[in-house]
């Protein structure tokens, strides 16, 4: 007779951190939270790996202290190739022994005797594929294979996991919405405080958007609605803050275009502390997305009561509530005029506050972890 597992032990949890070892972006940000949420809990044995050959010299420290470091390198690029075929290398090749290893990344490695789950953000892969890298194009075909081995997907939103199931119906019955949550933002400091976006913005008045330069983020449709302010406006300035992708290029020649070009401050990558300064600081974030598995950006922007206007696209209406005003996609007069009804309007901006403060305060990041541990629970057996 095989012995039961015990019930009472730690869960031993093994997380793919490669995301934490390049640029951050929002999968990186879920993945930190992700790993320091489980290092602080006593019935979570937590340990870390990644595939990665560059950036094995920076596990440890992308690991939260408490968790047990796997390091035993392996190139993506290969890696990611021999899963096409192959059910190797295993994730306890990669990570060692434990009851569930979660890839936070839409790739999960085989489980090799443990139980896999794998986060799913959004289905960009599939709805807009012109879209993406030749990387991320790669995952449908690998969760397709994750899934024949039995393999859990944990989804970001209602609406991920209803779009996964449509696109992915064999797994109907092992995709679990967990929604993302906020760790609420510490008090300002000299750093973070409103008059420090101030600084970085160049003004007192600006309107702010935050992420990597990437097409679905239709920031060319913000410069458009900008340039339609900014005459009424003359002291409102746009900041788009966020590192550059494959929007890159439209964005830099519709700024370009711009006759309120020199009005538009393009920043780069920036700090934590930058991020909540300008966030701090903003009259009013924008969030013209025309696709969001969930909508990190707004939900910063409420925690710390700045009003939103944003597309009402994928998940974003889920997760803003009525906290923030929405606005057709890729329709630059009506995201102009929603801006300027909300920079004119200082009831409007007090209640878009309030309200996204209690609801940024209703998802808090400790309820996504304990809906995570209750998922793998549920899939383990344990």
């Amino acid at each position: 007779m095989s012995a039961q597992p015990d019930s009472t032990a730690p869960l031993r949890v093994s997380v793919d951190v490669t995301s934490l070892l390049h640029e951050a972006t929002g999968v990186g940000v879920f993945t930190g939270a992700l790993v320091a949420g489980l290092a602080e809990r006593s019935d979570i044995d937590l340990s870390v790996f990644a595939v990665s050959w560059r950036g094995r010299d920076r596990l440890a420290s992308a690991a939260p202290a408490g968790a047990a470091v796997r390091a035993r390198p392996v190139p993506a690029r290969l890696a990611r190739a021999a899963w096409r075929r192959t059910d190797l290398p295993t994730a306890r090749m990669l990570g060692g022994r434990s009851d569930v290893v979660h890839g936070p990344n839409f790739v999960v490695p085989p489980g090799g005797g443990a139980t896999e789950v794998v986060t799913v953000h959004d289905l960009t892969a599939l709805r807009y594929p012109e879209m993406c890298t030749a990387d991320v194009l790669e995952w449908p075909g690998l969760l397709r294979r994750a899934l024949r081995r039995g393999a859990w997907v944990h989804a970001v939103s209602r609406f991920v996991a209803d779009e996964v199931r449509e696109a992915f119906p064999e797994a109907a019955d092992r995709v679990v919405a967990v929604p993302n949550g906020i760790r609420l933002p510490a008090p300002a400091g000299p750093t973070t405080d409103a008059s420090a976006g101030h600084h970085l913005a160049g003004g007192l008045r600006y309107v702010l958007a935050l992420g990597t330069v990437d097409p679905r983020k239709d920031l060319t449709t913000l410069v458009a609605a900008f340039d339609s302010l900014a005459d009424e406006d003359p002291d409102l300035r746009l900041v788009i803050a966020g590192s550059d992708g494959m929007g890159a290029e439209a964005l830099a020649a519709a700024i370009a275009a711009s006759p309120a070009r020199d009005r538009i401050v393009r920043l780069g990558r920036i700090t934590d502390a930058a991020r909540l300064a300008l966030l701090r600081g903003a009259s009013v974030v924008a969030y013209p997305s025309r696709y969001e598995g969930f909508g990190l950006v707004p939900l910063e922007a409420m925690a710390v009561g700045t009003p939103v206007v944003a597309t009402a696209v994928g998940a974003v209406p889920e997760v803003v509530g009525d906290a923030a005003l929405l606005v057709p996609e890729h329709d630059a007069p009506a995201l102009a005029a929603a801006l300027a009804q909300v920079l004119s309007d200082q009831a409007l901006r007090e209640t878009l506050a309030d309200e996204g403060l209690e609801r940024a305060a209703g998802l808090p990041w400790s309820a996504t972890i304990d809906g995570l541990v209750a998922l793998y629970r549920t899939a383990s057996g344990r």
